[in-house]
Parts: structure tokens; sequence; C-alpha cells
């Protein structure tokens, strides 16, 4: 295994974990000979699309890229993907200490508001006037307030802020687990307060809070002449209660009252155009987020922290959210809704509905953890959407998805800071090694799943694991994966490797290189995989192994071969030549072309596997190389030969012979379609024609070849026997 270690061990799955799927007991039972039937290897080049179009937005992979992207002879066809940053999977470099509200359930003490707290909230408080004049003229025309809105909004301070405008002092805080039955018995003659808030009440569908419970309460209050406000979340039990949303102020208004307070209005504008505050502010952080950055602002205004600690903090009060998620015990955070966290990290920007059921599969392994004698059980209805996605600061939205019968509008879910899934992800795989078996097994069962976008995700969680500690995550999953006998294992092995690749994980290519010459035939196909998907960042390397691998096929009996590893060799370089090194990939074709059958096969094979592939996979669409051949005419690139090189190898060999001359009557299927590529393939078939035996089997071709559906040869046809030369 070449995991980073001095000397390299051959894979094998790790001891205490199971080993193929498939020698499980009782796997006859579930799937039978229709399980074995199902399981074939994909078409390499359908794998790489389904890679692309299922791969988080935080890989930026292929096609969706948002930074590079990947070139076949000027076109964007491969699998390439934009580094993700060390800092954020790896974790911050700097550390930085601010102190910052938890999300445990708030305290049940009640006591008064010291008055120097609500002046120095008063000073930083910042909302909109008009809609502060509406909550203070309904609450004083009211008495009680109820403010609704998600947590850490800033609803407690707007509602300290409103008692304090009002004159309403002092102010008591009220237990959270007050009930609403006795809600008005709080107000006691003996208490001196004139303001009452009641942050975060709890109710229940058996203990609502009802408009009696409200109507007492303004009695009592009335007595007194006090004002109470109550906050709650968007999921309180309420009955004939009106409440009034509250809509927190934005950012950067806050983060500027701040630091006004901290700095002199000069110092507070040069601040506030840092890159970094814009990068802080485009994050869409809490406003107790915003509260410690400006503090920690006025440290850097005052030369206490550097610069580096600025543009690592928003980063580190992710780190921070993520943490508190899972540190927080069952009265905080639900292992119902660690399990959704951890699987929304896995399919983030995914589908909701395929999330969640996902999530519960998770929910029932992490119960099997924590009490294996206990049966799982996962509730059936109660899971309100809005609560869970408020708790995982994420979003919802519609959005095309794509499937195997083209896109299909899905509500999806994603995480409203795109490295949150990164950082969570890390901190589960090496914060918690508790957790460890039940993501693993989790995983594998997505790797079993039906869905291609099932086992790419799994496959790009395991890609993030890897990043963060290879050595596990090669031995507890990839390489049970790639020694499976199942090829749908074993691709979710292969994309485990590109993906991980292509993140930044050190000595991927090391192992695929160690594989390649394994004596594992299981081993060797993921590494002829792999190797077309990220060979293109190096691709005289990889093309050196696939011909190694090619040579060490042909030692036995060249004319008795191993079909199915053939096959994938040739696909491998079909990749190849399709991918942002087209370029190289050629040239280095055709050096080698002569070397030996093996590789001469090898060539042809790959070589014409290419040419069958069109535009979005389109029937009529235009054929990639030929496009390719096209452009490198009118630029004078080196395709302009090396393409009517390989073509005329691949006609002229017996071989291949059968298998080109098929793709080239597919291209004039095509061209009978497209003027475009009528006018392609006639600057090509001239360059095709050397020698009397390629005019012949040339014009045979056009002459007699069949139409559509066994109608008589295209007119395009004979329009393109004219370009050949008469002798």
């Amino acid at each position: 295994m070449s995991t980073g270690t001095p000397e390299p061990e051959k894979p094998r799955p790790a001891a205490g974990h199971a080993p193929d799927q498939d020698d499980k007991p009782g796997e006859a039972q579930q799937g039978g000979e229709g399980t074995e039937e199902r399981d074939q290897p994909q078409d390499a080049w359908a794998a790489r699309r389904d890679l692309i179009d299922h791969s988080p937005r935080s890989m930026n992979v292929g096609d969706r890229a948002r930074f590079g992207g990947s070139l076949v002879g000027g076109d964007q066809h491969g699998v390439s993907g934009g580094r993700v940053t060390g800092d954020v999977i790896m974790g911050g470099k700097t550390e930085i200490h601010f102190a910052m509200p938890g999300i445990s359930a708030p305290t049940s003490a009640s006591g008064e508001v010291p008055r120097i707290t609500l002046e120095r909230l008063a000073e930083t408080f910042v909302a909109d006037d008009k809609v502060m004049t509406g909550l203070l003229d309904r609450l004083r025309r009211d008495r009680v307030l109820i403010l609704s809105g998600a947590r850490f909004t800033g609803r407690r301070t707007a509602a300290l802020m409103l008692l304090h405008r009002l004159g309403a002092t002092p102010v008591h805080t009220l237990a959270r687990d007050t009930s609403p039955n006795v809600l008005a018995e709080r107000f006691t003659a003996e208490d001196q307060a004139r303001g009452h808030v009641l942050c975060d009440l709890t109710t229940r569908r058996d203990r609502p809070l009802r408009e009696p419970h409200l109507l007492a309460a303004k009695d009592r209050l009335a007595e007194r002449n006090g004002y109470l406000v109550i906050t709650v979340g968007p999921t309180a039990v309420l009955e004939d209660v009106p409440a009034v949303e509250w809509q927190p102020p934005a950012a950067a208004d806050v983060l500027a009252a701040h630091l006004r307070t901290r700095t002199d209005d000069e110092t507070a504008a040069k601040l506030l155009g840092l890159p970094d505050v814009a990068e802080f502010l485009d994050r869409d952080h809490q406003l107790r987020e915003v509260a410690a950055f400006a503090q920690l602002l006025g440290r850097y205004a005052a030369g206490e922290v550097t610069e580096d600690a600025v543009a690592q903090f928003s980063l580190a009060s992710l780190e921070n959210q993520v943490q508190e998620w899972f540190e927080e015990d069952e009265s905080a955070v639900h292992l119902r809704d660690k399990a959704f966290l951890v699987a929304l990290a896995a399919f983030d920007g995914g589908p909701y509905a395929l999330t969640a059921e996902l999530s519960d599969l998770l929910y029932r392994f992490l119960q099997q953890t924590e009490n294996p004698a206990r049966v799982p059980e996962v509730p059936v209805f109660g899971t309100h959407i809005g609560k869970r996605v408020q708790l995982a600061r994420a979003k919802t939205y519609e959005e095309d998805e794509h499937t195997e019968w083209g896109p299909v509008t899905q509500r999806k879910a994603a995480f409203r800071d795109e490295r949150a899934s990164l950082v969570l992800l890390r901190e589960v795989w090496t914060g918690h090694p508790s957790a460890r078996p039940a993501l693993v097994q989790w995983l594998r069962h997505l790797a079993e799943d039906g869905r291609p976008l099932v086992r790419t995700r799994a496959a790009s969680t395991v890609a993030v694991l890897a990043r963060t500690d290879l050595p596990s995550a090669m031995a507890l999953v990839i390489e049970p994966w790639a020694t499976s006998r199942r090829f749908r294992e074993r691709l979710v092995a292969v994309n485990s490797l590109t993906l991980a690749h292509l993140i930044g994980t050190p000595n991927i290519p090391r192992i695929l290189d160690d594989w390649c010459e394994d004596d594992d035939p299981r081993l060797r196909w993921v590494a002829v995989r792999s190797y077309g998907l990220i060979g293109p960042e190096r691709p005289e390397q990889a093309l050196a192994a696939l011909r190694g691998a090619a040579r060490r096929l042909y030692e036995d009996d060249p004319d008795d071969l191993d079909e199915e590893v053939a096959g994938e060799l040739a696909e491998a370089v079909e990749l190849l030549l399709l991918s942002p090194a087209s370029e190289r990939v050629l040239a280095e074709l055709r050096t080698h072309l002569d070397d030996d059958r093996a590789v001469r096969d090898l060539t042809r094979a790959g070589f014409v596997n290419a040419c069958r592939r069109t535009e979005d996979d389109e029937r009529y669409g235009t054929p990639l190389v030929l496009a390719w051949y096209s452009r490198a005419v009118s630029e004078g690139g080196p395709a302009a030969h090396g393409i009517p090189h390989l073509w005329r190898a691949a006609l002229s060999d017996a071989h291949s012979t059968r298998h080109a001359l098929d793709v080239l009557r597919e291209w004039v299927l095509i061209a009978d379609h497209s003027t475009a590529t009528e006018w392609a393939l006639a600057a090509l078939l001239p360059a095709l024609v050397t020698t009397p035996a390629e005019l012949q089997r040339l014009s045979h071709l056009l002459r007699t070849m069949p139409g559509e559906d066994g109608n008589p040869p295209p007119p395009v046809a004979a329009r393109l026997l004219t370009t050949l030369p008469t002798r």
C-alpha cells in the first residue's frame, strides 16, 4: 500500500473490517444472480460524466469548475479541479482566541439585567428606525410582544433594547422553561422590575402558548405598569397568538457600529475597507461572530494581532461552529440532527429528500455504535425541514439535477458557507474517532447504492477523509472497495482516489503506480481507471504506466488476451486524449506507436474510442476529435498532422480496421445532419490517403456504406467521395 510510508506494502482490507461486500452472509438471498448481472463495469466515458455531474461544488470538478477548467484541443471536456486550500480541509494555521456564545440551551436562571449591560448594548445596537418605532408602539399598547426568529439573529438584544427605549427598567429575565400556564404568576407585587424578557420560551405540542396566557399576563403587567417581550424560534407552538417576525440587521451595519465604539471613525472606515473584511461579510456569518470579529479588528488596529489573524478569523469561526455542533450534548443538538449535518456535508448541494433519507440511515448506524443492544429507531414523521436547515446554517432552493434521463428539477439543500462541508467532515473524522465505525459502514452502503449521485458523493466524502488522514481512509474504506469483486465498489474507489488527488492529497500517483504492477487484477483495474482521470496532470508518466500494463497483458499469449483489462487500458487512453493534456498525449502516442504490438494495439484502440465521442454525447453532435482536427488545421497546431497519422494507423491494422471504419461511417452519418461536420470531414479525408490501399479502403466505404435504418448511402457520402485524390 502506498500511503506515504517508506516501504509500501501490498494493500489488503484492514483487519477487523468487512471484506468484499459480496462475501457477506446472506448476499445471495438479497441479490442473487440479478445482483451480479447488474454489476457490470460502467463505460469509462459515462463514469467520467457522472463524476463531473455529481461531485460537490467545493471540489470545482470539470465543466462546473469555477476556477481553471479542462480543454480538449480548446474545448472543455475533461476532469479537472481547483485545488481546495489546505487551510480549509487541514485546518487554520493561526490560533485565534475569541469569546463567542455557544449553542447550548439558554440557562433557566432568572434575574436582573445590569444597567451597564443595557447601556453597552445600546451603543452597538442596529435596527431600522421605522421597524423599532412600530414595535415600540405595539409593546406600549399591548404590554406583551412576541418576537419570532432564528437563533443568533439578535432577538434577545432587540427585546432588551425595546424595553430600554421604553424606559421599562429595571429589566428582569425569566427562565425559558417557565410554563405558559403560570406565566402571569411571575409578575408579583414584590417584583420591582417594569421590564421583563423571556428568551426562547419552551413550548411543546401539549404545552403551547395560548391567548389566555397572554391576556392574564397583560392584566398583571398593567397593574404594575410593566412590559414583557418574549422571543421564540420559528417552530414554537403558538395558538391564536400573534408574533412579529424579527429580521436581523445587515452584518456590515452591525460590524460598523461595533467598530465605532472601539476606534475613531477614520480607523473604522479603513478597517471596513480591508479585503479580508469584505470576504468575511460575504460569508453570511452570524451576528455573534460579527461582534467577535469587531473585537479582533479592534485588536488589529491596536497592533495586538497580525493581518493573518484577521484573514483566518472567518475560517476559525466556522471551525468553532462545527465543533459546537458535535461537542454539545443531546439536549442541544440531537444525535439525529448530527447525522443530518454529516449527511448534508456529504450531499451538500444535493436533493434535500435524498440527504434526509440517507441521514436517517447514518442515524441508525450511530445508534448501533452508541448501544449495540438497542434496536435502532428512526421517527417516521415529525421532522421540520426549516428547523433542520436553520440549525445547519443552510438554505434550500430549486435547481435542476443531472440524471441519465436528462435534467430534473429538485429541491436542494446546501450550506450557506461552501467550506462547511469540508470542515465538518474533517472534524467528525479526526475529532470524533468513535463515530468512525458508523461512518465507514454508512459509506459502504452508499457505495452499493444504485444512484450515481449517491456513489459519487460517497467517493467525494472519502476523498476529504483521505486528505485529512490518508492511511486510515485507505485501510478502512478505499482498499476494501478497490479489492472488491464488484465493479460498482471499485469504481467508487477510482473516484475517491481521483477526487483526493484533485484536492491536493499527496502520494496518490505513487499508490496508482504500485497498484498498476500489483498481482491483484482488481487493483490493476482501479489503477488503470484512475490514470485516465488524473493522468492529464502527468500524461507522460500515465501513458508509460499504461504501456507497461499492456505489455504485461501480452506476455503470455497476445492472441488470447483478457479483453476486460485490454478494454480498460484503451478507455484510459481515450480519456487522456480527451483531456486538457490532449496535445501532449497525442505527441506521446505518435512517438511510441511503433514500439511493439502491445503498444500499437493500445494506441489504436484508445484513439478510435476517442473518435466515437461527440459533443454533449448527442447522437448527431460534432465528433470531438474531428472538431479538434479542424481547429488544429486553422491554427497550424500539431494535431493537424497527428490525428491523420493515428487514423491511418488504425485503418491499416487488421486488429482495428473494422472498428475504425465503423466510426468513420458514423462520422459520415453525422455529416449528413451537420454542414460543419461535413466541411471538417472533407478536410480530413484527403489527409488519410497516402497509398493506393488507403484510397481503395476509403472510396469503398463511401460508395457502399449503408445509410441509417438500412437505407442507401446518404448523399453526403457521394460529396465526400469527390474530396479523395483520384490516385
